[in-house]
C-alpha cells in the first residue's frame, strides 16, 4: 500500500471506517451492534481506534517480511 495519511471516520450510519485521507473509499469497516455499543458504554470509538491501530501495526510487520499461513480453505477460527 502506498504511503499516505490514514484517517478514522465515523459515518452517519454508525459504521467506523479506516481510509486514506484523500479518498472516500474505506480500506476497513467496523460496525458495532447495539448490544456491543451498550456493553462498551459509549466507548466503541476508542475500541475502534485501538483495533485499527493494532491492525495497521501488524500490516506493517507483515509487509516487512512476516509470514501469513493461508493454506486452509473455508472459514478460520481466529481465537
Amino acid at each position: 500500500m502506498p504511503t499516505s495519511f490514514l484517517e478514522i471516520v465515523e459515518l452517519p450510519d454508525g459504521r467506523i471506517v479506516l481510509r486514506r485521507a484523500d479518498e472516500e473509499e474505506a480500506l476497513v469497516t467496523l460496525e458495532f451492534s447495539a448490544d456491543a455499543k451498550g456493553f462498551l458504554q459509549g466507548q466503541h470509538i476508542e475500541i475502534a481506534k485501538a483495533m485499527f491501530n493494532v491492525g495497521v501495526q501488524m500490516a506493517g510487520r507483515l509487509a516487512e517480511g512476516g509470514d501469513m499461513n493461508m493454506d486452509e480453505e473455508g472459514p478460520r477460527v481466529l481465537h
